[in-house]
């Protein structure tokens, strides 16, 4: 069965830290991870936003800002404007090339946001049927829908540091042909 690891976890844990020291320390060791990380957009100490990263080239794109703050069309979602061209531009084909390219395909987030763009749920969906190792931090409303489908990971501030071990080691058990 293809590896698949699913990271979820309450909002400001630490699912994008942990996602990216793994992916830092998969490149380390030559391996090529590609896809997306989410980061959030702070003013003033307040989240204002999030933008989105292709891993393999440094692209980004702002995945979504509060209502009245960006001049870009979107889809209203709570406070938020979701930037689904945002998305098509630059995560679905950083998505793509990592099927194609990456070891190691990376996708943070998959969230009620992402799901606004019909692109993204079927690269995501393209993810899911190939046979590259998948790291995706999943949103706790859909952590369900993703369980089992591969490993949940639950993070916590006392586990998240455990987790990123135990993750790691078997993602490089994975890429290297160890049977584990």
């Amino acid at each position: 069965m293809v590896l698949r690891i699913f990271v979820t976890g309450p909002a400001g844990v630490g699912k994008t830290t942990l996602v990216e020291r793994v992916a830092k320390e998969v490149d380390r060791w030559g391996y090529i991870v590609g896809g997306i990380i989410t980061r959030e957009v702070r003013r003033g100490g307040r989240r204002v936003g999030f933008k989105i990263i292709a891993l393999d080239t440094g692209e980004e794109g702002t995945l979504a800002s509060i209502r009245g703050t960006s001049h870009l069309p979107g889809v209203p979602f709570g406070k938020y404007v979701v930037h689904v061209d945002e998305i098509e531009r630059v995560a679905v084909p950083a998505i793509k090339r990592a099927l194609v390219e990456a070891d190691l395909i990376v996708i943070d987030e998959i969230g009620p946001m992402e799901y606004k763009s019909d692109e993204f749920i079927r690269a995501v969906g393209e993810v899911l049927k190939s046979e590259k190792p998948l790291l995706a931090v999943v949103h706790r409303k859909l952590a369900d829908k993703f369980r089992p489908l591969g490993q949940l990971h639950t993070l916590s501030v006392e586990n998240r540091n455990a987790e990123f071990g135990i993750i790691l080691d078997r993602i490089m058990k994975e890429l290297k042909g160890i049977i584990g």
